[in-house]
């Protein structure tokens, strides 16, 4: 949830104030993530003395933490560096206020001798601080993370020699760390030199040099003993540059490296970047990256590859949108084609996903299907479990990732957990996936971020190709995750004859889903004279039945996400059973009534919520007479196949969260409260 970056410039000369606008830069592509306070590390002596790291932290925005580094007049700005090392951090509170001392990076001691920034939970961090403690080391924070840097100037101050590496003394500090963290160290003893680690959360190192690369030419390795982890079936994975395979980068004339726990703060200096994973320790030293496991056996070292980003700068700008929340929900046309593209062919009416097709066999001949993901992704396996279970002829469970684990529940060698992440980081989401691994179920990753964690621990997956999703907010991911288990459905039930009339009619939906999208966009006007009359209400209910359930949980969530209303998805069948109790003249209903299977209970529904002075603004087909007459409001949507309708009626509640937002005077792309990718529990 946190934001790492850092940059290392190597024979690279910048100034001091260049290197300050790099640092800042990348905390400002990272604050869609979510944030309270920033902070940044760099050198403040002069050009040949390398003695001593200024600390420069700031509770709010990173606007205020850029002014703070320019009213600092004992650093000259103008100095040219060949070598520095920077690093910066936007951090979300976990332990302690969001306050300037709670901000990272954190320190050892007053001298700064060892600086860290941090992403993740310590969770044995009580422990150490009361053994350091006791050692006579004075802590000043109240957060988990500065046991860190204490633990490791212990560790420097007790070395058994003069001489002990910089990534040594960091692989004896996280052989001691429990929990989750990325981590990124500084110290005045090991000037020029940057050590990276990570454990449960993301963090990838960016490479660009004023040289040809020079690489030992070795290819993926995954751990021995996996027969599943097979690179030609991680093709859902991003495009691998062979020719760029990384043992231990050498012969670096001049490079620049930046670290960062997400590519979009990367992708504007570089499009070469490496994926750390667990327990992974990297270095750079005189411009040469390495990187090794922790406590590895001889001959263990791992493989890494520089792999090439596919994503463009231009895709995570606003353009010519208010907000990035709006920008991503006009662009669900695009983004459910591209989800699409390569994958259906409409003239056969053949769907292949590319990453599953080599296990198709293996999910074909399991006892079960079971989705398991948190928030918005939770709601997409909730919109998709009817026509899966359909297709597949299979049992589908949908599980919050979080109470999943809280049961303990029961999972078998021959059932496929299905795990949907747009981050692909989500901690609760990931730890569900290890618990599945560990049972002997074959594991199935649903993420829209190449390189991510879920998407390189499961056995195979699909990536939905959404493009780069910067509002906190989900919505173009929740549409494309939604067409993705669609097309899985599709794939599994190719072979079945009885089943081809259904696959015909939602194929062709498919293809006519994109003109389809920008037909409810069209409406966006209408949607926001509603929201006009809605943004000063306390509470809003959101109501529907079957398919649509899903979709009133999705469009209640958006609501209490950016507009800080309170709002309540309800399944219709359950209003008799208590919601009926809230529904008069003042309480504003948003209810979903299409031309499905549920049509006529939830008329009747209708016609409890008008029977108390209810005034309910219907999601209704075009052309619905009988709705439109008992409607307070009506949006009336293109109709399409039942199973794909929720698509199109999730929109318009995207577009009216959005416009209540805005209404209401709040920032619609970070919500306060929470983040992009979480990843603490």
């Amino acid at each position: 949830m946190c934001g790492i970056f850092a940059y290392l410039n190597y024979r690279v000369p910048r100034t001091r104030k260049e290197i300050f606008t790099t640092l800042v830069k990348g905390l400002q592509r990272l604050e869609y993530r979510g944030y309270d306070s920033a902070g940044v590390a760099v050198d403040c002596a002069g050009k040949d003395d390398k003695g001593s790291i200024s600390l420069f932290k700031k509770k709010g925005k990173v606007k205020a933490l850029d002014e703070e580094l320019y009213k600092n007049d004992s650093l000259d700005l103008d100095l040219e560096l060949d070598t520095h090392f920077g690093i910066a951090h936007t951090r979300w509170a976990t332990h302690g206020e969001p306050s300037a001392v709670n901000s990272h990076p954190q320190r050892s001691d007053k001298n700064n001798e060892f600086v860290v920034i941090h992403n993740g939970i310590i969770t044995n961090y009580k422990e150490l601080k009361k053994y350091l403690v006791s050692k006579g080391y004075e802590f000043e924070s109240e957060t988990d993370t500065e046991v860190i840097p204490k633990l490791i100037k212990y560790l420097y101050d007790n070395r058994e020699s003069d001489y002990v590496s910089f990534s040594t003394l960091v692989e004896r500090v996280i052989q001691q760390l429990e929990g989750a963290f990325a981590l990124v160290f500084k110290s005045i003893h090991f000037p020029g030199e940057a050590i990276a680690t990570r454990r449960g959360s993301p963090l990838l190192i960016g490479v660009r040099s004023q040289y040809k690369l020079s690489t030992e030419q070795i290819p993926i390795q995954y751990k021995s003993g996996d027969s599943r982890r097979d690179i030609k079936n991680k093709n859902y994975i991003n495009k691998v540059d062979s020719s760029n395979a990384l043992h231990s980068v050498h012969d670096r004339m001049a490079v620049e490296f930046y670290f960062a726990s997400d590519a979009s703060a990367i992708i504007e200096h570089t499009n070469k970047v490496m994926y750390l994973e667990d327990d992974d320790i990297a270095a750079v030293a005189e411009g040469k990256l390495s990187v090794h496991r922790m406590s590895r056996s001889a001959g263990e070292d791992p493989v890494r590859v520089i792999q090439t980003l596919q994503m463009e700068l231009q895709q995570i700008m606003k353009g010519n949108f208010k907000a990035f929340m709006q920008k991503e929900i006009f662009e669900q046309p695009e983004s459910v084609f591209n989800t699409m593209r390569g994958r259906i062919c409409f003239e056969t009416n053949r769907v292949v996903l590319g990453g599953l097709k080599d296990h198709l066999k293996e999910i074909k001949r399991c006892r079960r299907l079971i989705i398991i993901g948190c928030g918005t992704s939770f709601h997409a396996g909730v919109a998709t479990r009817q026509i899966l279970e359909e297709l597949t002829e299979l049992p589908v469970m949908v599980e919050l990732a979080s109470d999943f684990l809280d049961r303990t529940t029961p999972v078998y060698r021959d059932d496929v957990c299905f795990f949907i992440s747009q981050s692909g980081e989500t901690a609760d989401t990931l730890m569900a996936l290890r618990y599945c691994k560990e049972r002997g179920a074959l594991t199935v990753g649903v993420t829209n971020t190449v390189g991510s964690s879920i998407s390189r621990d499961t056995d195979c997956g699909v990536h939905i190709n959404a493009g780069p999703e910067i509002g906190v907010a989900s919505t173009k991911a929740y549409t494309s995750q939604f067409v993705s288990m669609v097309m899985f459905g599709l794939m599994m039930s190719e072979d079945r004859l009885s089943l081809q009339k259904r696959r015909q009619e939602i194929i062709n939906s498919l293809l006519k889903l994109p003109e389809m999208i920008k037909e409810v966009l069209a409406l966006d006007q209408k949607i926001k004279s509603i929201a006009d009359e809605l943004y000063q209400q306390r509470s809003l209910l959101v109501m529907g039945r079957g398919y649509h359930y899903a979709t009133c949980l999705e469009g209640a969530l958006k609501i209490k996400e950016i507009t800080y209303m309170h709002s309540e998805g309800i399944l219709a069948g359950e209003l008799k059973h208590g919601p009926l109790a809230l529904i008069d003249h003042h309480m504003p209903v948003i209810m979903v009534i299409m031309r499905d299977s549920c049509y006529t209970k939830c008329n009747n529904a209708l016609q409890q919520v008008t029977a108390r002075q209810g005034r309910p603004i219907i999601l209704c087909c075009q052309d619905d007479p009988e709705i439109s007459k008992m409607a307070y409001k009506t949006i009336e949507l293109p109709h399409t196949v039942d199973c794909l309708q929720g698509i199109l009626c999730v929109i318009p509640l995207q577009l009216m969260s959005f416009h209540l937002a805005v209404l209401r005077g709040y920032d619609v792309d970070c919500p306060r409260n929470l983040a992009k990718s979480v990843t603490v529990e």
